[in-house]
């Protein structure tokens, strides 16, 4: 069963210190976007989708499907729940049909868009670690060793820089328990990172995902279609890797 945002708050508060929750959003949303205000609303070139939030939530238009899990409407979702005003204009699918439709769009939509989302950074970073304790469970079901899974994330959670790479993860590349989620088999996600792990202490359990995350990533790109080109992203998903170790 979840758990609120607010015990979830208070718990890793105690855990690793005052400010460890607003810290790894602050991290999330320079790894996103760089922490700036133009990039809670972006479309990256080559994909059909845009993206939004300090974890560049997945938002799809009206009769697009993609194999990533669609997580905007999900925050919105939770937004509601948590009796926060959310604009109409966050109702139903995504209102550019294309990027082109997106960047010829002069109507001021995508900077109130912004305007929200700025205002709701803290509500965002509350979701994205409810989102992490909610796949918990789910992990170490999908597991082909849930012992040795379970005993890498307790070490990772125990240290404000193990949950970071936790939370951040697991925004980036998700659970890696979908099935659509593959190339040639393999996931990418969280999941899989900690699989790929070697048993550690919680000190050295950053730098360990670290290793372990950037094995994954290059997995998936070996293994993607060609057409969509991902060795593009290869060297900025690396660097990001390398922030978990630090």
């Amino acid at each position: 069963m979840l758990i609120s945002a607010i015990c979830l708050s208070a718990m890793l508060q105690v855990a690793t210190g005052a400010g460890a929750l607003s810290e790894a959003g602050r991290r999330v949303w320079v790894n996103e976007c760089a922490g700036t205000r133009q990039g809670l609303v972006s479309w990256n070139a080559g994909e059909r989708f845009p993206s939004l939030g300090i974890g560049h939530f997945i938002w799809y238009p009206d009769g697009i499907k993609e194999p990533f899990e669609e997580s905007f409407p999900k925050f919105i979702a939770y937004a509601k729940a948590h009796r926060v005003q959310v604009p109409a204009y966050f109702q139903g699918p995504a209102p550019w049909p294309t990027r082109a439709a997106f960047v010829a769009d002069r109507s001021g939509l995508a900077n109130k868009m912004r305007d929200w989302l700025a205002a709701t950074v803290e509500l965002q970073t509350q979701y994205l670690f409810l989102r992490l304790h909610a796949a918990q469970a789910t992990l170490l079901q999908a597991s082909r060793n849930p012992q040795a899974v379970k005993a890498r994330y307790d070490a990772l959670s125990r240290t404000s820089q193990g949950l970071y790479c936790l939370v951040d993860y697991v925004n980036f590349k998700g659970e890696g328990i979908k099935r659509t989620e593959r190339y040639a088999g393999q996931g990418w996600g969280l999941l899989q990172v900690l699989e790929e792990m070697r048993p550690v202490t919680p000190a050295a359990a950053p730098a360990e995902f670290s290793r372990a995350a950037e094995i994954v990533i290059r997995r998936r790109v070996k293994n993607s279609p060609p057409t969509r080109g991902e060795k593009r992203w290869l060297t900025g998903w690396l660097n990001r890797c390398k922030t978990y170790a630090r």
